[in-house]
């Protein structure tokens, strides 16, 4: 944790928001007492859409069938 005062953090504002977002947490001051925390932001998930693909593919009704013989032969899969 580092503490400066409001004048100095008001030059090294661009460093500090990149110190605060590597992580550190840095108190400003006015007058020696603190006044404000710059801290990193908490990273969030995007919220989910369910449903948001659907009716972009399409299952055939085949697609469980069995491979005809060449194909399941080709990859290993011959009875």
């Amino acid at each position: 944790m580092k503490t400066l005062n409001i004048n100095a953090a008001r030059s090294q504002l661009s460093s500090l928001v990149e110190e605060a977002a590597a992580g550190n947490e840095i108190i400003i001051a006015k007058a020696g007492k603190a006044r404000a925390r710059l801290v990193p932001l908490a990273q969030t998930a995007p919220k989910r859409k369910p449903g948001r693909l659907k009716n972009l593919f399409k299952m055939h009704d085949n697609f469980d069938d069995p491979l005809p013989p060449d194909i399941a032969a080709a990859f290993g899969m011959d009875e």
